[in-house]
This record gives structure tokens, C-alpha cells and sequence, in this order.
């Protein structure tokens, strides 16, 4: 499947992602804090990078907070993976096979890229420059790998980890789904652990144990307000 630079969707159509099966805490609607108030225009061009383990909630949360504002741009990933039922391409994902993916990576087109399963994902550079050039608030739900590909090529993002409350908590989510065989729980449990060990390399984690008030601290951060940027791991 062709894919071009001119392929990506503008803004004005930017799809979402959908939420993750079975993933994390409550999921009653997000209407935001008591008395919140909508994004003051443009938040400048800090980018925002949610990550965390498989099963820990990250697309429950972002599903939840891009429902109370839209406003917010979701990167969609481009990936070699087979859609799944029910996946349009463009929406869930950009499709692609092994050779487009490669050109490009190798051309520059992704900002970051990783493999799992033996799939590749990757995000388009060039909506997400565009967004943040027009002050759109803008967010990446990517794994590890992605994250510290961002870091090192955009030091100013800001990268926020969310972690389970606890790491049986987290292996109860991943089986719950009942989506994935027992060999691919294995792995994505192999990689959680890597990825919990990595926690010190993020700006500060949230720990989801409330879906909506993960959503209410993330809005803050995409408004740049300065007290939720405050280093640390935060309970929520």
C-alpha cells in the first residue's frame, strides 16, 4: 500500500485512536475538573509524550480525554501489522508493508519507530511539526523506544509515564483482555518489566489508578500550566 508524505491527515481531519480493551481503572466520562477551563488558544511547541507498559490504560486515557477535548491532536501511527477486524486504514492506523515502512524510516518520515511482535510502528514527523507549529496541543502515545527516539531528537518534549498501581495489577489487565495468546502476554510482561524500569527517564509518571483524574492532570499539561510539569511520580 503507497503511502506519501501528502497521505497524512491535516488537522482539521485528524482521526482518533481507539481505546484499549480491558485497560485500566474507571472510565466514566472526562468532563474535566471542577471549573476547568478550555485551552487559552495556542500552548507553544511543546510536544507531550504519553508511555508505560502494555495494559496499563494509555489508550483508555487518551480515548477519555480526547472525548472531553477534541481539541487535543493524537499522532496516528503508520505499521506494518495486518489490520485488525473493524480497522480502516487511516483511523486506527496507517498501514503499510515492510518495503514502504522502510523507505520511510529511511527517508526521514517518522519521527520515531520501534518493533514489537515482529511488527514495526511509527509516527509521521511531518503532522506532528505541523501541529505544533500552530500551537495545536499535541500528544504521542508511543512505547520506550519511541520515547527515548524523541528525547534525543527533541529534547524540549515533555514525556510522561504511566504506571500501573501495581504489577499485579497490570498482569490481571493484560490476561482480562482475553485478546492475545499466552506467548504474546509473555512478551508484552517481558517488555513491562524493561519498561517499569525505565521510569526515571521520563519528566514524571502518573500512576493509573483513576482514568479520569490521569485525564484532569494530562489537560494541565497540555495547557502548560506549570504546576502539573512538576518532576516526580504523582498518584492519581
Amino acid at each position: 500500500m503507497e503511502l506519501t508524505g501528502t497521505s497524512w491527515p491535516d488537522g482539521s481531519r485528524a482521526p482518533e485512536k481507539t481505546a484499549e480493551s480491558g485497560s485500566g481503572g474507571s472510565t466514566s466520562p472526562v468532563a474535566g475538573p471542577e471549573g476547568a477551563r478550555a485551552f487559552p488558544g495556542p500552548t507553544g511547541n511543546r510536544l507531550t509524550v504519553l508511555s508505560g507498559p502494555s495494559g496499563v490504560g494509555k489508550s483508555t486515557v487518551v480515548a477519555e480525554l480526547r472525548r472531553a477535548h477534541p481539541e487535543v491532536w493524537l499522532s496516528v501511527s503508520v505499521t506494518t501489522r495486518k489490520p485488525r477486524p473493524g480497522e480502516t486504514h487511516g483511523v486506527e492506523y496507517f498501514f503499510a508493508d515492510d518495503e514502504e515502512f522502510d523507505r520511510l524510516a529511511a527517508s526521514g518520515e517518522l519521527l520515531e519507530w520501534a518493533e514489537f511482535a515482529g511488527n514495526r510502528y511509527g509516527t509521521p514527523r511531518g503532522p506532528v511539526l505541523d501541529k505544533l507549529a500552530a500551537g495545536v496541543p499535541t500528544l504521542l502515545e508511543i512505547d520506550l523506544q519511541g520515547a527515548r527516539q524523541v528525547r534525543a531528537t527533541m529534547p524540549e518534549a515533555l514525556l510522561v509515564f504511566l504506571a500501573p498501581p501495581s504489577w499485579e495489577e497490570l498482569e490481571k489487565r493484560l490476561r482480562g483482555r482475553g485478546t492475545e495468546p499466552e506467548d504474546v502476554i509473555a512478551r508484552r510482561l517481558a517488555a513491562g518489566r524493561i519498561e517499569m524500569a525505565a521510569e526515571q527517564e521520563f519528566d514524571l509518571s502518573l500512576v493509573n489508578t483513576s482514568v479520569q483524574d490521569v485525564c484532569h492532570r494530562l489537560i494541565a499539561l497540555l495547557a502548560d500550566a506549570p504546576e502539573a510539569s512538576s518532576p516526580g511520580r504523582s498518584p492519581s
